[in-house]
């Protein structure tokens, strides 16, 4: 796994060796950042962003972003195996960025509450197996940490059906492998 573009372009990022932990993919990776940089149906500048990484796991998408200008990343991770790792490949960037690590339950509603800040991108990738995705985005909106155009970027299995609040709206579906990647607005 490396970075794809961007200042850390072919910097390689330390994989978990647990398998609870499901390293987004470099194809998915590159595909979705084709479609933020392309899309006509939303218009996010992915330079001077405010990016969240939820469910963040080594911090695959996050360093990306970084790569690619985005002016902060938030990564919030809790599961324990996996923030050694996330922490020594934000380590190993060697450059003094600016993001930040939160080890909180992002389930807990006061997570996202507590943060205090908006975000332009916010890219959800829980384990498959959670199936309460629902409550993420109440807290999301209940929070209100997205910009005006801001986007929520979605990680699922492909034949994962989930629930999402009426109040969002899927812009865009794509599928590679056995990923569904949805592109959602407030």
């Amino acid at each position: 796994m490396r970075v794809i573009s961007g200042f850390f372009k072919g910097k390689k990022i330390i994989e978990p060796k647990d398998k609870n932990t499901r390293p987004l993919k470099d194809l998915t990776k590159e595909s979705i950042f084709n479609v933020i940089i392309h899309s006509n149906k939303f218009s996010i500048k992915l330079e001077n962003s405010k990016i969240l990484d939820l469910f963040s796991g080594v911090g695959s998408f996050g360093i990306e972003c970084l790569s690619r200008g985005a002016k902060k990343v938030t990564f919030i991770e809790n599961y324990k195996a996996v923030l050694p790792i996330l922490k020594k490949n934000l380590f190993n960037l060697n450059k003094n960025f600016n993001y930040e690590i939160v080890e909180k339950d992002i389930y807990n509603e006061s997570t996202l509450i507590n943060l205090n800040q908006k975000f332009d991108i916010i890219f959800l990738d829980p384990p498959y197996k959670k199936k309460n995705i629902e409550d993420i985005f109440l807290h999301i909106m209940k929070a209100k940490i997205l910009n005006k155009g801001s986007i929520i970027i979605l990680h699922r299995h492909k034949n994962e059906l989930d629930l999402i609040p009426t109040d969002f709206r899927i812009l865009d579906e794509k599928k590679y492998g056995i990923s569904k990647i949805l592109f959602i607005s407030l």
